[in-house]
């Protein structure tokens, strides 16, 4: 990436609007000054909703394979400077460049998987003469956009997790006004600048950065929003919820994602597939692999094993093509990370490996026999820390996972289908994945969780049911 800082305006009304303050943006390797940022005032975030108020009739009366084609052709215009975007994602969050490329390779589907799903937004005939009164009567629905969208964004997927929220948005012929998290702002931008050239109309996409109480709370309490898509944490989503009235509100939150592993599989292809989904991005990711409890008959085999596997992890610098550990997005999140681990050893866990500091890199750490009640079993972590826990049964461990104010996605991995199945029905979560980490996701699958993990579900086909209305018509033949 070109190292020259850059000044990042607003972009409001398909246009660059300059605003009254801008603030640093660090890269949170090297803490180098990489950019600096429009923060918007309550008067910028109006003006962008005066804009995407002005493109919401376009958009709704714009033809679905018009809507396609421009979602198309972001996922082109992506694929062609994917490398360039890659980079941004690896200076702005400090994901290795490796991991970065991946995210932009599935921001590049997942609007592909928006462009199709615009295509195909239908309803139903519902037969009214099932019931008596309802003779001689056809009825059907439609879905309809639901107006002015509010996505706000964390820092953890830049690119594709705002894929999930604009993509669907304008699929359902729906303008967005997007606020992205403070630490990331250059992936948005960028996706403004794809979105142009794809012939988005002028304030169909809003770009609007600044501080969450000062932006977020305006685009949540402005009646003109008729609908908020949130990725963060659950304190924020109470909030948003209580603020947001009678808007429609999908609010994807926090976990502490687990893992069942039962006595015969495996070991050495579950334990390259959990060290991948525990440390991933430093483990900053919503169904981070945080909790393992392993049978006790291979227990101690799993540890070795894991143990081993995690030291094979190279720790550096964001750019170069061998780190698999970066550093964490701040400084802060290193000091509470080392504090709940000092919690969990205080309470009698054991350090099984890691627990190192590199500047702002914390090296893999892997702790067992953790008391469940401290803060890196029951809260959820998002930093490079799992533990792992002894079990007699796949049951115990249900319960151990069960045990949690979250309830994002599960794994079990068991040889036993029956076992497995009476799993998918005993644990509490939106998702459980047989045989496999919960950390999985591709892109058009319903994903969201129960409890302090969220409400609704993205996945483009069903975030386009979250971002519409249904509609009913009847018409009476009698």
């Amino acid at each position: 990436m070109n190292t020259t800082l850059v000044k990042k305006d607003l972009y409001i009304g398909g246009g660059h609007v300059a605003t009254n303050d801008y603030v640093p943006l660090y890269s949170p390797y090297n803490q180098m000054k990489i950019a600096e940022v429009a923060e918007a005032s309550r008067a910028d975030v109006d003006q962008a909703v005066e804009a995407a108020e002005k493109a919401r009739l376009i958009l709704r009366k714009m033809p679905a394979h018009k809507r396609a084609a421009i979602l198309e052709k972001i996922a082109r215009i992506l694929d062609e400077r994917s490398e360039e975007a890659a980079k941004i994602i690896a200076s702005e969050a400090a994901k290795p460049i490796k991991f970065a490329r991946g995210e932009v390779a599935r921001t590049v589907q997942t609007y592909k998987f928006a462009a199709e799903e615009a295509k195909r937004i239908g309803g139903e005939t519902i037969p009214l003469d099932a019931a008596p009164g309802g003779e001689n009567r056809i009825a059907y629905t439609i879905r309809e956009p639901v107006g002015i969208v509010a996505a706000i964004t964390p820092f953890n997927f830049p690119m594709n997790l705002v894929a999930h929220k604009v993509g669907p948005s304008i699929a359902a012929g729906n303008p967005v006004i997007l606020k992205p998290a403070e630490q990331t702002p250059l992936s948005a931008y960028f996706l403004a600048e794809i979105a142009e050239d794809a012939g988005m109309p002028a304030g169909g996409l809003n770009v609007v950065t600044g501080k969450g109480e000062t932006v977020g709370d305006a685009l949540v309490k402005d009646p003109r929003i008729k609908a908020v898509t949130f990725t963060g944490s659950p304190e924020v989503g109470k909030l948003i919820r209580r603020n947001a009235e009678l808007k429609k509100v999908t609010l994807e939150l926090g976990s502490n994602s687990g893992v069942i592993v039962d006595q015969g599989v495996d070991v050495d292809k579950v334990v390259k597939r959990a060290v991948q989904g525990a440390f991933a991005f430093q483990g900053q990711v919503c169904i981070s692999l945080q909790r393992i409890y392993v049978h006790e008959n291979i227990y101690e085999e799993f540890i070795k094993k894991f143990t081993a596997e995690t030291q094979q992890l190279r720790l550096g610098d964001p750019h170069d093509e061998d780190t698999d550990i970066s550093a964490m997005i701040s400084k802060d999140d290193v000091t509470r990370s080392v504090d709940w681990i000092e919690e969990a050893i205080k309470a009698g866990a054991g350090l099984a490996s890691g627990y190192s500091i590199h500047g702002h890199i914390l090296s893999p750490t892997v702790l067992v026999n953790v008391d469940p009640n401290t803060k890196v079993s029951c809260q959820e972590v998002f930093a490079p820390i799992v533990m792992i826990n002894k079990v007699s049964s796949v049951k115990e461990a249900v319960a151990y996972m069960n045990d949690s104010k979250y309830g994002l996605q599960a794994g079990v991995y068991t040889n036993d289908i029956g076992v497995g199945l009476d799993a998918v029905d005993e644990l509490e979560v939106g998702g459980v994945l047989i045989n496999d980490i919960p950390t999985f996701r591709v892109d058009h699958m319903p994903y969201g969780g129960i409890k302090e993990s969220g409400t609704g579900r993205e996945g483009l086909k069903y975030a386009i049911d979250e971002l519409s209305e249904m509609k009913l018509v009847i018409i009476n033949k009698n």
